[in-house]
């Protein structure tokens, strides 16, 4: 899942917007592969595997991807590092032995710009609060970057205003921007959607996270009001994960598109501060934080100046690479015009062993210290496994599919779904020829399961699908325990999702044969707490695969339907993206 946390039937209609633009974009033909760039360091061959696979869905077949994917040789699969050389590499190979074609015209790579941002961590905020100087410091109370692209950036005594949850939704009638101007000035926000702290159900989507609650969101709002910086404040509910995940995410190299692949305002300077540095810089200044909690979650809200400055001299090392998607297809036997597109995030948060050592995996405390590779074995090597599972299962399908099918793993997913976003601006199918995208991320290895869970359930006609092929596995559908986590804007079908093409993010339940629902909740909880984007997210022989297997077969049967006949899945009434999928699917010059 994505690096801040690269897991509703109604959907804001702000995200019309970048749909329209996207969709805009949807048939045009994808430009000429750029020649790869090469590997920042030299790579050995990606490993091999003399493992006999087999042609059905298998917990050994997929074990071994994983274990290949998530070893230390790969060293967490950072985009631009010698860990992506060997992922790509590793991913071609089985592509090629399942006999797929190039999904890019003849190369099985889409090359993705990006820039790498790597931020000084001796950078400190410094605060003049009613005249007495005030300092944050990287990691401990704060974290910032840049998604500007130059090497310093400079926030000279920028006025601090409260603006909130920084959400502007005029269909539900709100507006944290409301009454002030912030040209030039440094917000800051809590994370979350209005009415969440205060748990009232009437505002927005109750319990359920919107994208206005999401911390991209927020960024992106404040760009657009003109500010200068934005900090969010974090707490653990809220954010759905503690502040060591933001920490560890935030540290190291950080990656974005470049401006003329994603034209949308920026913020100089933009991150996030503790809750116990936000709950002291306010007291300071004669606010409580818990009464603001009240008060933001309240219509009416209006943004509160604060009597202090901030003022920053952000310093990083900025260099221009490349990532790769990679793409392989399977041309249906009928209409392989028309494709169903299966797609997982190879790419991880890499090696960071510059950075002393992170929490560790073992009981001994030394050996812990040491780990500094994060594998991403669950996050995204299971997801990985399974589009080549997947692969391989329609490779020998009789008769094969009428439709095409598209495998794709793309990069970045880490640093804010940009793999895909480059994708979905530059498909390699075009978009209104795209039937569904079916995305794997972090598949569950805990055993089977009574049901599956649909992240965004409600959302579209895959879901009626999926709910007979689960049916017949004596299984039901259910939405996310924790709908507030806002998953669904959190893995890369979203951008599929905003330029109108139905998605379905499905993976197993929690109500496990082997000890029900509480073992469910207990084993993700855990996974959560303890290995989620953390060194400790190893691959572990005593997995439980037999219920990933479960999920891959009940994931491959959609798209075999989907493959076998002339269905055109629509999202359902009164979805805000079904607007954008139907003006994607009118003929062209209406």
């Amino acid at each position: 899942m994505s690096r801040t946390p690269s897991h509703p039937t109604h959907w804001l209609s702000a995200t019309s917007v970048l749909a329209a633009a996207l969709a805009a974009t949807a048939c045009s033909k994808p430009p000429a592969e750029a020649p790869t760039a090469a590997a920042p360091q030299a790579a050995a061959p990606a490993a091999a595997s003399n493992h006999a696979f087999d042609a059905a869905i298998n917990a050994a077949d997929f074990a071994e991807h994983v274990k290949i994917l998530a070893s230390d040789e790969f060293g967490g699969r950072a985009p631009g590092s010698a860990g992506e050389e060997k992922t790509v590499q590793y991913l071609e190979a089985q592509f090629k032995r399942l006999g797929l074609k190039p999904g890019n015209g003849d190369s099985y790579f889409q090359t993705v710009p990006m820039v790498e941002t790597t931020a000084d961590e001796t950078t400190s905020l410094k605060l003049d609060v009613k005249g007495q100087a005030r300092e944050l410091k990287f990691g401990s109370d704060m974290v910032v970057g840049t998604r500007t692209g130059k090497s310093e950036v400079k926030v000279d005594a920028s006025d601090l205003v409260f603006v909130g949850y920084g959400v502007n939704a005029p269909e539900q009638n709100w507006n944290d921007y409301a009454g002030v101007d912030v040209k030039g000035k440094t917000v800051v926000m809590f994370v979350n959607d209005p009415g969440f702290h205060g748990q009232d159900a009437k505002l927005f989507e109750g319990k359920r996270m919107t994208y206005y609650g999401r911390w991209t969101y927020k960024f992106e709002e404040a760009a657009r009001q003109g500010a200068a910086a934005a900090l969010i404040i974090h707490d653990s509910e809220g954010a759905s994960y503690g502040w060591d995940v933001v920490k560890n995410s935030w540290s190291g190299a950080q990656f974005d598109l470049p401006a003329k692949d994603d034209p949308e305002p920026r913020l100089p300077v933009q991150g996030w501060i503790t809750g116990d540095a936000a709950r002291k810089l306010l007291a300071d200044l004669g606010q409580d934080l818990d009464a603001l909690y009240k008060a933001a979650g309240k219509p009416g809200f209006k943004a509160i100046p604060l009597q202090a400055k901030a003022s920053i001299d952000l310093k990083s090392q900025i260099s221009e690479k490349s990532s790769r998607n990679v793409i392989a297809r399977l041309d249906g036997a009928k209409r392989p015009d028309e494709a169903i597109v299966y797609m997982a995030h190879w790419d991880h948060l890499g090696d960071h062993a510059d950075k002393g050592g992170h929490e560790g995996h073992g009981a001994d405390a030394s050996a812990a210290a040491a780990d500094t590779i994060y594998n991403g074995a669950i996050d995204n090597a299971t997801g990985v496994a399974g589009i080549l599972e997947i692969a391989e299962a329609f490779t020998k399908q009789t008769p094969p599919p009428d439709r095409s099918l598209l495998f794709v793993a793309v990069t970045l997913e880490e640093s804010g779904l940009l793999g895909s976003k480059y994708y979905v601006a530059h498909p390699t199918v075009p978009l209104n020829k795209t039937v569904a995208v079916i995305n794997l991320d972090a598949m569950p290895v805990i055993g089977k399961a009574r049901d599956m869970t649909v992240i965004g359930y409600g959302s579209s006609e895959l879901e009626d699908i999926l709910k007979t092929v689960a049916g017949a596995q004596g299984r039901t559908l259910h939405a996310e325990a924790t709908p507030e986590d806002g998953f669904y804007f959190r893995s890369d079908h979203f951008n599929f999702a905003k330029a109108g093409v139905p998605a379905l993010y499905a993976k197993g339940g929690d109500d496990l044969i082997d000890g029900g629902t509480a073992a469910g909740q207990k084993a993700n909880t855990d996974y959560r707490d303890h290995r989620y984007h953390k060194p400790a997210d190893q691959f572990d022989p005593g997995w439980k695969i037999d219920g990933v297997v479960q999920d891959l077969d009940a994931l491959y049967a959609v798209g075999k339907t989907l493959a076998g006949n002339e269905q055109w899945p629509n999202w359902y009434e009164g979805n805000a993206f079904r607007a954008a999928h139907d003006k994607l699917m009118q003929p062209a010059g209406k």
